[in-house]
């Protein structure tokens, strides 16, 4: 007979993920609604490119969402016993890590190293390419010495820039996990961050690779309040 306990557990993994996903959904369409207006100016073929970069990150939250289902009921079903629901959810705990920064990551992707000899590249710029990383897709990205997680923030000034609290000097390296071809082309698009370093000044290179590797690590956070649901 299964143990409700074991089954507990993997409901609240599972409900996590599929809040997670949606989460991750919300932001990316908002994203990309406020940046409507500086679409509708970029050429066809940069456009295309971003389209099927959102298109693969829908399905590949949906076939997230659909797993996640389809494992629960399966369990719920089978009256399979606590080992393997405790084992499912091990591997979704090990899934959200990538996601929250508290597990190393490592995959294709990116690395995209800024420079600023005139000190002029300011932390909005390095915002812009972290946020146009993630909304083309990026699932874990590093800057410099720092893992970023959904609560990241860049403060500090032009030549003085501060992620998480920890200071940045330049040449800012940055790391994303993601489809090669499609983080690179986000930072392309014309009027776009790769523009935007050149008029400080600066100056960038991007590096597609078929892997890379994240070992900065996010420290855990416990919830005072959050538990899981059912």
């Amino acid at each position: 007979m299964a143990d409700p306990r074991g089954h507990r557990l993997l409901s609240g993994t599972l409900i996590a993920v599929l809040c997670l996903a949606l989460g991750v959904a919300l932001v990316t369409q908002v994203r990309r609604t406020r940046a409507g207006d500086a679409l509708a100016d970029q050429r066809p073929q940069d456009l295309v490119v971003l389209l099927d970069g959102l298109r693969q990150r829908e399905a590949a939250l949906h076939k997230e969402i659909a797993e996640s289902e389809a494992t629960l009921r399966r369990l719920r079903e089978s009256g399979q016993g606590a080992g393997a629901a405790l084992e499912e959810a091990r591997r979704r705990a090990t899934a959200l890590g990538v996601l929250a920064g508290t597990v190393a990551a490592a995959g294709p992707g990116v690395r995209v190293e800024i420079t600023d000899p005139r000190g002029r590249v300011g932390p909005e710029t390095l915002l812009d390419a972290l946020q146009e990383l993630r909304a083309a897709g990026a699932e874990a990205v590093q800057v410099g010495p720092v893992r970023t997680g959904v609560d990241s923030a860049f403060s500090g000034s032009a030549g003085r820039v501060r992620l998480d609290g920890t200071d940045l000097s330049p040449p800012y390296v940055i790391v994303a996990v993601g489809d090669p071809p499609t983080l690179a082309q986000a930072l392309n698009i014309p009027g776009g961050v790769v523009d935007s370093v050149e008029r400080a000044g600066g100056g960038s290179r991007i590096a597609q690779s078929e892997r890379v590797e994240i070992a900065a690590l996010r420290p855990e956070r416990s919830h005072k309040y959050a538990r899981p649901a059912g």
